[in-house]
């Protein structure tokens, strides 16, 4: 076979893609990394409440680990609120003083810091 023929794979198309493609390409490989949210025992849960009762009662910060809905997210503040009847959890990023919202259903881990 001739040596001129080779095929030189994704590098001969990458100069021939344009920024817009090369993004969209790169989210759907980031969407084949998505991480599933896996299903929390009782034993697990029952500590992750306990945790985020006694972070809200005695203003502890703490390292909330999440689902987003892709991967695990990490969050660090101090909680502010717990609303049971919408199921979420209110609090403040240590860092920035910026409020969030999470769902209780999405978190996976709490740690006391």
């Amino acid at each position: 076979m001739d040596k001129h023929n080779k095929d030189r794979g994704t590098i001969k198309w990458t100069s021939l893609m344009l920024p817009e493609h090369v993004q969209l390409v790169k989210e759907l490989w980031k969407e084949d990394e998505r991480v599933e949210k896996g299903i929390i025992d009782e034993q697990k849960a029952v500590e992750i409440d306990f945790l985020l009762q006694r972070a809200l009662n005695d203003n502890l910060t703490v390292e909330i680990i999440f689902h987003n809905g892709f991967e695990h997210e990490r969050r660090y503040g101090k909680i502010n609120s717990i609303c049971s009847m919408r199921k979420e959890l209110h609090g403040t990023k240590e860092a920035t003083k910026h409020t969030f919202t999470l769902p209780l259903n999405d978190i996976v881990d709490i740690t006391i810091l």
